[in-house]
């Protein structure tokens, strides 16, 4: 009774443990990510950059910082000119201010960067990477919005930004904006086109040559190896007024007063055309060509589009990142999970999907749900063909439930959440509460042997002692095996350096099941093993 009111005791304290997929690794950096909206100049991202990095800067406990907007030359980092991303070097912590810990440290950074406009999530550089590579998302928790069309994408993806930042726990949230960008769109009038006698590549061509700009050479330079390109400067096409004053050059005059003549059409010389350098018409007009400004062949608008076009599983996609604080990932999602289904409506068509670390711990849950009861088995079939005897083996694996009571209550106590990392050590656990049960039942097998043996009446008293006398062949070594393990172990638990963060949940379950494990040795498996014999000897 007692023992079923421990284990009915435990589910309560198992219930509130939070899960994620790793527990956080101190890296000794941070990687601050804002994001503001993609039609940013690059100079206005500089500055932002510039302003956030002396601020971040005048923090004691930082070394450098450094800071990069857009993406690098190369097709592995897709990033837009809107993605800041800033890597923070600290001191080591027997460097910082008393009383300062990581999260104190990481709130203060996070106000001192703070800019209206900008959705900002923190990490650290190794981790960020990572999880860039392996789901594309770089905050802990992301939304994908598969659908056929960006602008209900990008709706859809504004309407999750406000419900979940009203979740508990949301650090921050930003959804791509899909159709976000600025687009110069040059659309050719082929009327007017047309009445100038010119083609429509004509027009094109300049637009490709003048304003987009066309590579004419090469140039080495020892080793390496320069593009020459040739365009109008930037005073003359830096704006829509500037780009309708670039002149596209006609015919020359006197080619075309001879096919207008012989069409029996009048020669005029339209408004905004001006001579070319040949000076006026001239005798025949045949050196003097006619420009025409772009303004009067095609309409110049400035108008939205997609930054970025992205596709997945056949379908066009939008993100949606989650930045997540004091919560953990399980238990946040299932939260935001609940809100979206309560407060969106998803159109036909169209679906989500959560990822980032949330699709990993999910992917970990369903094998763990199939590796625990496979170790599970496999310790009750190696038990079973050593002890012959279903009963004993029953009651060595009464061990793992009781086990796990110890470590349950450490890791509520401590506030670990369960992850990889916990689970491995529950499973190395399972070993060692199988191998400590085993062999207490072992040597109670044997003292009843030898009290069968012996002669001696079979009552409770007489079985009480045989069973005594046996368990207590086995107080010692019990206890020095167990001492030994939690000694070893106790430096892992007080430990605050690097990695520490990782081994504290590999060695909390086992901490905290070989305390419960011995209490069970020392107690339980006895008495349950005399009231089964009792029974026997009935029979």
């Amino acid at each position: 009774l007692l023992t079923l009111a421990v284990l009915a005791l435990t589910v309560r304290p198992f219930s509130q443990l939070g899960s994620e997929f790793m527990p956080p690794l101190d890296e000794g950096s941070a990687f601050f990510m804002p994001v503001t909206v993609p039609g940013i100049s690059l100079e206005q991202a500089r500055r932002i950059l510039q302003a956030q990095d002396a601020e971040l800067k005048k923090i004691p406990e930082v070394v450098s910082v450094f800071g990069k907007a857009g993406r690098a030359d190369t097709a592995t980092d897709p990033a837009p000119i809107s993605m800041i991303e800033t890597v923070i070097q600290l001191k080591p912590r027997n460097k910082w201010r008393r009383g300062m810990t990581p999260e104190r440290l990481l709130e203060e950074m996070r106000k001192a960067a703070e800019l209206p406009g900008l959705q900002a999530a923190w990490s650290m550089p190794i981790k960020a990477r990572i999880d860039m590579l392996t789901t594309g998302v770089r905050t802990p928790i992301g939304v994908k919005v598969f659908g056929k069309d960006l602008d209900e994408i990008a709706a859809i993806g504004q309407n999750l930004e406000n419900i979940l930042r009203k979740v508990s726990g949301t650090r921050s949230v930003y959804a791509e904006r899909e159709v976000g960008g600025l687009y110069l769109d040059v659309v050719p009038d082929r009327e007017a086109i047309a009445r100038y006698g010119l083609r429509m590549m004509d027009v094109l061509s300049v637009v490709e040559t003048a304003i987009g700009g066309m590579v004419v050479d090469r140039t080495v330079e020892g080793r390496e190896r320069y593009t020459i390109s040739l365009r109008y400067p930037s005073e003359l096409r830096n704006s829509p007024e500037a780009l309708g004053r670039v002149l596209v050059p006609v015919l020359p005059v006197g080619m075309r007063a001879a096919g207008m003549a012989s069409a029996g059409a009048p020669l005029a010389k339209p408004d905004g055309m001006s001579d070319g350098p040949g000076g006026g018409m001239g005798q025949g007009g045949s050196s003097t060509v006619i420009q025409v400004p772009l303004s009067q062949l095609a309409r110049i608008e400035i108008k939205n589009g997609p930054s970025m076009i992205k596709d997945e599983d056949g379908s066009l996609v939008g993100w949606v990142y989650v930045d997540v604080e004091d919560r953990d990932l399980g238990g946040y999602v299932n939260d935001a999970k609940a809100a979206v289904t309560s407060e969106l409506n998803l159109p036909t068509g169209y679906r989500l999907m959560w990822t980032g670390q949330y699709e990993f711990m999910e992917r970990v849950q369903k094998r763990l749900q199939l590796v625990i009861p496979l170790t599970l088995a496999l310790i009750f079939v190696i038990l079973y063909m050593n002890l012959s005897s279903l009963p004993a083996t029953l009651l060595v694996m009464c061990s793992v439930p009781f086990a796990a009571v110890g470590s349950i209550w450490l890791l509520w106590a401590a506030k670990f959440n369960t992850s990889i990392a916990v689970w491995v050590g529950m499973i190395a656990l399972l070993g060692v509460a199988a191998e400590t049960a085993s062999v207490m039942v072992v040597y109670l097998e044997q003292g009843y042997r030898a009290f069968i043996n012996s002669g001696v009446v079979p009552t409770r008293a007489s079985l009480l002692k045989a069973a005594e006398d046996a368990a207590t062949l086995r107080v010692r070594p019990l206890l020095m095996t167990v001492v030994m393990n939690i000694l070893g172990l106790l430096p892992v638990m007080l430990d605050t350096g690097v990695g520490s963060d990782v081994a504290k949940r590999i060695a909390a379950p086992m901490w905290g099941g070989l305390v419960s494990l011995t209490l069970l040795t020392l107690f339980i498996i006895p008495a349950l093993y005399v009231m089964w014999r009792e029974r026997s000897i009935k029979r």
